[in-house]
């Protein structure tokens, strides 16, 4: 009678159920946490790389034409002598967004934002705190690239590298 009754208890409980369930939504839960923290460090860093490939474009640039602030201050004269476009996949396409002038403007959806001097006014150099420019102190050959990362809240965080 005892093995009879043993072989109808099979099956789980409600309890063990109802534990597997809430052990599985903790664990959804902290991947859907985690998922877009990873992503938004993922574009900030391809931006940082982006912008440290512009940086070192415009300097090439500027060492191979003796300084000549004016021989390297568009994306035309940029891109594509100076940045591989087989080496960087899509960069090449997203420096096309880069804005080279004499001045910030107030609001940018552009990747980057280079700013230089003419040669004979002030450049641009990154602020102590490295979030915006500044022409106080710059020489005519400082050139600044000011661009955005995402922050937690969504909220866009300038940074600046200076050239």
């Amino acid at each position: 009678m005892k093995s009879k009754q043993l072989k109808e208890e099979k099956g789980f409980t409600i309890i063990e159920v109802l534990i597997v369930l809430a052990i599985a939504g903790l664990i959804m839960l902290v991947v859907f946490l985690a998922v877009p923290a990873l992503q938004r460090n993922s574009r900030n860093t391809q931006r940082t790389s982006d912008v440290s490939l512009i940086s070192s474009a415009v300097n090439e640039c500027l060492n191979n034409r003796n300084g000549r602030i004016a021989s390297c201050n568009t994306t035309a004269q940029i891109s594509p002598t100076y940045i591989d476009a087989s080496a960087t996949g899509t960069t090449l396409r997203q420096l096309r967004t880069i804005v080279f002038s004499t001045s910030f403007p107030a609001d940018n959806a552009a990747i980057a934002h280079v700013a230089m001097g003419t040669g004979t006014t002030p450049g641009w150099k990154c602020t102590a705190d490295g979030g915006d420019v500044t022409q106080t102190g710059a020489s005519p050959r400082a050139i600044a690239v000011l661009y955005k990362t995402e922050g937690t809240a969504g909220q866009n965080i300038q940074r600046c590298l200076d050239i």
